[in-house]
């Protein structure tokens, strides 16, 4: 799944392509990937592109917003008209002069990498198609909702609804938006679990995920099997302070670089090779005090650990 800072690369990607433009014609290939009536959205003009959580919103002008969340494998892929079509794409990456990129920057894919970012669209893991205009009518690209295990979800709303949908509802304020008080409130509604599993919760802070909670417990020298309740008030600001620093250095380097989420323009960000200090560094030195990073399993998820710099029994 798409942690926050890939959400938002693909979001202020999505808008440099299609905000402000139509849809309009949509193609529902597969019901359980399209919740509700395809009517109100044709013919409407995207008026913003916004982001709760790991879910994408995308505002229409008639008051109705599609929520898209992309989960384990989907993948929004668009093609502007003109552009590389998917066998010039498969020839450029076959002979090795795709750096990355698309040749003409007029294309864009965003999600699970697959095949799909470079063959002809739609396949068979089209779920969904809309057909792009601009404010005269005129066709200037396809998006494509590609998803390989039919998990994910695109959902059409009133935009009155949005926070109060389900998915919604659960989500706590993002990093950037809770207070420390706040913070601490949510914390201490889960004491006795691990403070890993406790910062994964999306109803205490909203957009964490594995990578960032690895990251940001390093950073706060916190170990991630300590129990939340035992957590002082400076070790909680220095926590949600972690959070924030880790989270901007992912979004300002374009995400991850784990081989399942790139950023809207079909590159790889940069963030674990340029700003990972833990994350998928077991049996490296800590960049910190040298001691060798272990990798365990803490809340059922993967865990990389200082175990000099992250003392179970507290603050070093």
């Amino acid at each position: 799944m798409p942690e926050l800072p890939e959400v938002e690369t693909i979001r202020r990607g999505l808008a440099k392509f299609i905000e402000h433009a139509i849809i309009s014609r949509v193609e529902i290939l597969c019901d359980k990937s399209f919740i509700g009536p395809k009517e109100v959205v044709e013919g409407q003009e995207i008026v913003a592109i916004n982001r709760r959580g790991k879910a994408l919103l995308i505002e229409l002008k008639n008051s109705i917003t599609m929520m898209i969340h992309l989960r384990m494998t989907g993948q929004l892929i668009f093609r502007a008209c003109g552009s590389e079509d998917g066998k010039n794409l498969t020839k450029m990456v076959d002979s090795g002069q795709f750096d990355g990129k698309l040749a003409d920057q007029s294309s864009f894919a965003g999600g699970h990498p697959t095949d799909s970012f470079f063959t002809a669209l739609p396949n068979k893991q089209t779920r969904v198609i809309f057909d792009i205009t601009d404010q005269k009518g005129q066709q200037i690209g396809t998006l494509f909702f590609n998803d390989q295990r039919k998990f994910g979800f695109v959902k059409p709303i009133p935009t009155t609804e949005v926070e109060d949908d389900a998915f919604i509802k659960k989500l706590a304020k993002e990093p950037w938006d809770i207070s420390v008080d706040e913070f601490k409130k949510n914390l201490m509604r889960h004491k006795a679990a691990p403070v890993k599993a406790t910062i994964l919760d999306q109803s205490v802070i909203a957009g964490v995920g594995n990578i960032y909670a690895d990251e940001a417990l390093f950073d706060a020298k916190i170990h991630p099997a300590r129990e939340t309740g035992s957590l002082k008030d400076d070790e909680i600001k220095n926590l949600l302070m972690a959070i924030v620093k880790v989270m901007d250095a992912s979004i300002n380097s374009g995400g991850s670089t784990m081989a399942t989420y790139v950023r809207a323009d079909g590159t790889k960000g940069d963030y674990l090779e340029k700003f990972a200090q833990v994350f998928r560094r077991e049996n490296l030195p800590c960049y910190r005090c040298g001691t060798e990073i272990i990798k365990t399993r803490i809340a059922g998820r993967g865990t990389h650990i200082c175990p000099n710099c992250q003392k179970l029994g507290g603050k070093k």
